[in-house]
């Protein structure tokens, strides 16, 4: 097996018994990126120099004989809405195209803290919001096991540069499905935790009643080791929760005998792939035969749950991106004359020319559920309704342990198949908006495949049940082979011409570095590159 293709865990032992240096292995990773992302497009910004940086720091210190943190020199991605001290932030907007934030999110220090190698940032849907990444302003994001096909999204990029080799491990973000659906749709296993657990503080506010950050990775003992790095409370988040953090770990015993799993009949019902229903009904075969104790039940208000969602986040992001006017930072419009705009049409151009056409239309939404006279009508009802979705679940953990369900009602879509039809591709988050709605955990395992594409398992516990979910994912994972599929690419950097777009910019550069004025820049394809004093494309 090639080193891309390592789990963190495995390149960590590798790291710790001295058969690898960081560098090497870091080495090898952006090999892989070299080689596979023209084809992927998984990185909107590369961060080379840094990376090699800190990879020697970790093998100085290594060498020395110091104890590190067992993930110390093991490069990491991370999503393009994590804030990144003097690397670029961009959400994937023309809106924050050129903006360089001056401190770092909580997890990406926790991370940094641990010798964490960043690779670089990962693209996205425009401010998270979509469900394939093909609403990234600058190019769309491919599937490495079909690349006519979508990773999902809102967190396509990182899924797909775990799934392609282009990370051994990511950070994405989960506001209403963004980390399980792409973990499904590419065959890798993404964790949604509990709202409070892990901080949001440096995380670019979608819909801040929902937004959460977590482990996109290759196997569920990854996810535990990542979430060991990230999770706990954070003074600087208001909504962190202030609860001890076990060693996630330590549920990886691989024993479920005896504990109750619910299968909910409304999320086996109409608009469920056949394909998809019968890998996951074999799935629950499967945990059957490990020893857990599988019934069907009643999810009364999941129909309610995507009408209930699209009036709630689409509210929260035209609060949060009324910041956006172009008076601050981020984009702002100029006539082409040279001149200068009056205030009034100042925002407006700014707004109507940096933001793309999905993020507009929930900004519309979002006002119009806000405005006087519908107000009561719509949002108000949305949050009853919410506490009704709250209420099922609590009914239900009553009963569970946890609730099972596909995490995806498809396997990976064609590009471009459900651009034009909204509804359709919302209907993709169907079986994870709930979880969201109820702040309550998720996980997201491969299961398997159909027509050759990957199929993923969604496990639901109660609040502070990552535990748990962790345990049954990993004895799940441990008796199937799914984990171990790897999707072929040849490196030929044949994607289709024309389809991407990369940011004509330098804005990736560490304050204060220069271009080197020798080679061009601005117009090739590949993601910007920061590399000493110069930014290759």
């Amino acid at each position: 097996m090639e080193i891309y293709d390592l789990t963190a865990h495995e390149l960590a032992d590798l790291l710790r018994r001295g058969e690898m240096t960081s560098a090497e292995v870091t080495g090898a990773i952006f090999k892989r990126i070299h080689d596979v992302d023209p084809d992927v497009q998984a990185y909107v910004t590369l961060t080379e120099d840094q990376a090699y940086e800190t990879a020697r720091k970790v093998d100085g210190e290594r060498g020395q004989g110091r104890s590190l943190p067992y993930l110390a020199g093991v490069p990491a991605g991370l999503k393009d809405v994590l804030c990144t001290r003097g690397i670029r932030t961009t959400c994937s907007s023309r809106m924050l195209e050129h903006f360089i934030p001056p401190y770092n999110a909580t997890v990406v220090s926790k991370l940094a803290a641990a010798g964490a190698v960043f690779t670089g940032k990962l693209n996205m849907d425009e401010f998270a919001m979509g469900s394939s990444t093909e609403n990234s302003a600058f190019f769309p994001t491919r599937n490495p096991w079909d690349l006519g096909c979508v990773p999902g999204g809102s967190s396509g990029g990182p899924a797909a540069a775990v799934a392609a080799g282009e990370a051994p491990y990511a950070l994405g973000t989960d506001t209403g499905g963004s980390i399980r659906q792409p973990a499904s749709l590419c065959g890798i296993v993404g964790l949604k935790p509990t709202y409070g657990l892990v901080s949001r503080y440096g995380l670019v506010a979608f819909a801040s009643s929902l937004d959460q950050v977590g482990p996109m990775t290759k196997d569920v003992r990854d996810c535990a080791l990542v979430l060991n790095l990230i999770a706990g409370h954070d003074p600087l988040d208001s909504t962190s929760a202030p609860i001890p953090v076990p060693d996630y770990t330590s549920f990886l015993t691989g024993e479920i005998n005896g504990l109750r799993i619910g299968i909910p009949r409304e999320f086996f019902g109409d608009g469920l792939d056949a394909g998809v229903s019968e890998v996951v009904k074999a799935s629950l075969d499967k945990l059957a035969e490990l020893g857990a104790i599988i019934e069907e039940c009643s999810f009364p208000h999941a129909e309610h749950a995507l009408p209930c969602y699209y009036l709630i986040a689409p509210a929260e992001a035209s609060s949060n991106l009324a910041r956006y006017d172009g008076v601050h930072y981020g984009y702002r419009a100029t006539p082409d004359d040279g001149g200068e705009y009056d205030l009034m049409d100042m925002y407006m151009n700014t707004r109507s020319q940096g933001f793309g056409p999905e993020v507009k239309r929930r900004i519309m939404l979002g006002t119009y559920v806000l405005s006087s006279g519908y107000y009561d009508a719509y949002y108000l009802k949305a949050l009853k309704l919410r506490t009704l979705i709250r209420d099922d679940f609590s009914r239900l953990f009553d009963q569970f342990d946890i609730i099972v369900s596909p995490t995806s009602p498809t396997p990976p879509f064609r590009l471009g198949e459900r651009s034009n039809d909204p509804l359709s591709m919302y209907l993709s988050d169907v079986y994870t908006i709930p979880v969201n709605l109820a702040g309550i955990p998720a996980i997201s395992v491969p299961c398997g495949f159909t027509g050759g594409l990957p199929v993923g398992l969604q496990l639901m516990g109660p609040v502070f049940s990552e535990g748990t979910l962790l345990r049954i994912a990993y004895a799940f994972e441990q008796n199937t082979p799914h984990h171990r599929a790897r999707p072929s690419l040849e490196g030929s950097g044949s994607a289709a011409p024309g389809t991407r777009r990369v940011p004509s910019s330098t804005s990736g550069l560490t304050p204060g570095l220069k271009e080197c004025g020798v080679h061009e820049h601005g117009g090739g394809g590949g993601a910007v590159r920061q590399e000493g004093g110069c930014v290759h494309e």
